[in-house]
């Protein structure tokens, strides 16, 4: 009974398509007209993927340290290993560099050799002044010699943020605006201005200069998905045009099917538009998906159609009948599919949620499509000739489904086993299968971008921002000694992680201050005594204008401070054992009764985001296996 009811309903819809051809084509070409305006509403995502609800914890906690402390990355670090970089001409066109990078209205500050400041004591007025570090352009390599001596024996307070004591390296930082670090204005300024200015100085010095930082590597990343988009489409494209082409040796039939694609394609971009969503690394893969799903729509059509023209020789029959019996079955096969992707809106992720949304709807948009214009197309069109159908003789292809049908009826016993071992072997698979939790694990290893973010790795420790928060739970409990001591214990052990960079927190500051206070000796770079701070913080507090150290460090209240250090490109289970390590030692020195404190930032932000689109994808699973298994009790 459901059999013939579903037939008859088929034959219904192939005499509605057939009799209605111009009118459908002028819909299907309203509808593509129409969304391909909403193309102007496409934009590609400015920020990494943040697989995590907005609820989650870790979010929270995240969301919570950019309100009281703004965007933590904004840096864009510049550096020269060179020896070369010690001669005069090349030191001082790298000062004018920082000044021009300074200039730019994108541009927060910079802090360079050129505008280093040194802390150092006035006695006269008891009070803390912040001197130029560099008084007058140098005039000679010795001169230069001297200035760097002096920044790498005198100066601890930048050492492993401005320099390489070891290596001889030199960096220069350049904040960006926070407010336009997760806009379009960040791509434009570094894509153009800031890469222009870059290659000017390289030509000009002959130095290699080797840039990261998130906002670059976020770029230059974004760039090459957007470059990668346009070669995907060709390649599925071109690939599947040519596998077409090879099974019918037809280029009508060829070129109706990548028409079919191609709109199913336009569909997608102007669905992202239409919906406006961004284009982020998952639904950058929904163009090329179409084309993959479209073409063997486009197949079983075309294939069933030449079969019964072979047949009988009747093109309206043959039409007719290649929508009521095949349009079912690639109903539900595209159905199945655009159900497993559906499954991905049930996780509360945004991004997943985006990214089944306009699978779905795509794949069930490319059937539609597939099943209303080949027909329609070879409606208008003379019947295939005979030479057009001599792929139906191929005897290769006779003989291989014949021969499978040999193997599923003669040979299950063996069928069972190797289908029984090929399990067994992908269970052993799975529990083979890494998960990564890096920012670039994905990113392309032949870039030049990722060999600087190696190069940093080395010099540096790494570019990626690791944020500790404490809260003292006390107004002005930040620069209290007990509160400076712990904070020092824990960069003690940041430091003794070598993953980690050298953190930096307002007990730098601090330490700076005590060498500021014994005339600049480096070995008094220490926290100070008891006795020691109240000198200390009585000549600070007569320092006005030097207010704004602390704005990077602690909050207006003086109760939050943060602890900044940079991970290594690490493995996923190497980065989990340190926040673990970060954690232990974080409720070890900041009790809970006491004190409040957690671990954020980006690494760790996409880590925990991986580990948790591992579990949704897992329950996805699980539901898709579940609908489908009922769609194939249904059929």
């Amino acid at each position: 009974m459901v059999a013939k009811l579903t037939k008859g309903f088929w034959a219904k819809v192939a005499r509605i398509i057939l009799r209605n051809r111009i009118l459908i084509l002028c819909l299907i070409t309203l509808v593509t007209v129409a969304l391909a305006f909403q193309w102007t509403n496409m934009r590609f995502s400015s920020s990494e993927a943040n697989l995590l609800p907005d609820d989650h914890p870790m979010n929270i906690q995240y969301d919570a340290f950019l309100q009281k402390f703004g965007e933590e990355g904004n840096i864009v670090a510049l550096a020269i290993k060179d020896d070369r970089f010690k001669e005069v001409d090349k030191f001082n066109s790298w000062s004018t560099l920082s000044k021009k990078l300074d200039a730019f209205p994108e541009v927060d500050y910079v802090v360079s050799t050129e505008n280093l400041r040194e802390l150092v004591m006035d006695r006269e007025n008891n009070k803390f002044v912040l001197n130029s570090f560099i008084k007058e352009d140098p005039k000679t390599n010795q001169e230069v010699d001297s200035l760097l001596g002096h920044l790498y024996n005198e100066l601890p307070f930048y050492e492993g943020l401005l320099y390489n004591k070891e290596t001889g390296t030199v960096r220069t930082l350049v904040y960006l605006d926070k407010d336009i670090v997760n806009t379009s204005v960040r791509k434009v300024f570094i894509l153009n201005d800031f890469t222009n200015l870059i290659n000017e100085f390289e030509e000009e010095t002959g130095l290699d200069v080797r840039i990261s930082g998130m906002p670059y590597i976020r770029t230059l990343n974004s760039q090459n998905i957007i470059d990668e988009i346009g070669v995907f489409i060709g390649a599925a494209l071109l690939v599947t045009s040519l596998i077409f082409f090879f099974f019918f040796r037809s280029i009508r039939a060829t070129f109706i099917s990548m028409c079919v694609v191609i709109i199913g394609v336009m569909w997608a971009f102007g669905i992202l538009g239409l919906l406006q969503y961004e284009i982020t690394v998952l639904t950058a893969l929904i163009p090329p998906l179409i084309i993959v799903i479209g073409i063997p729509n486009c197949i079983f059509l075309i294939n069933k159609y030449q079969q019964e023209v072979k047949k009988h020789g009747n093109q309206g029959l043959a039409l007719q009948r290649v929508i009521s019996k095949i349009g079912n079955a690639t109903l539900m096969t595209n159905v199945t599919t655009a159900c497993g992707f559906a499954t991905f809106i049930i996780t509360d992720s945004k991004l997943l949620t985006e990214f089944g949304i306009v699978a779905s709807i795509n794949i069930i948009g490319i059937f539609i499509l597939s099943l209303l214009i080949i027909p329609i197309i070879y409606s208008f069109m003379y019947p295939p000739k005979t030479k057009h159908l001599r792929h139906l003789n191929k005897k290769w292809i006779d003989g291989f489904v014949s021969w499978m049908e040999h193997i599923v009826r003669e040979k299950r016993i063996t069928v069972y086993v190797v289908s029984l071992l090929a399990l067994i072997l992908s269970i052993i698979g799975i529990y083979q299968i890494d998960i990564s939790g890096s920012l670039i694990e994905d990113m392309s290893k032949n870039t030049q971008f990722y060999k600087d973010i190696k190069f940093f790795d080395r010099e540096f420790n790494g570019v990626m921002p690791i944020e500790i928060v404490v809260d003292t739970e006390k107004e002005k409990g930040v620069l209290k000694p007990a509160t400076l001591k712990r904070i020092n214990e824990l960069q003690n052990f940041i430091e003794e992680t070598p993953e980690l960079s050298k953190p930096l927190s307002v007990v730098n500051l601090v330490k700076y201050s005590k060498q500021a206070f014994y005339n600049g000796i480096p070995k008094y770079y220490q926290l100070p005594t008891s006795q020691e701070n109240t000198f200390i913080m009585d000549v600070a507090k007569n320092s006005k204008g030097n207010e704004n150290l602390l704005e990077n460090f602690v909050d207006s209240t003086g109760q939050v401070v943060r602890i900044t250090t940079f991970i290594k490109d690490v493995k996923t289970e190497r980065m989990e054992a340190i926040e673990q390590s970060l954690l232990q030692e974080i409720a070890k020195t900041f009790p809970e009764e006491r004190y409040s404190a957690y671990v954020t930032g980006k690494a760790l932000l996409f880590l925990k985001g991986t580990k948790y689109l591992v579990k949704n994808l897992v329950l996805s699973l699980s539901l898709a296996i579940g609908l489908i298994g009922l769609f194939m009790a249904y059929l």
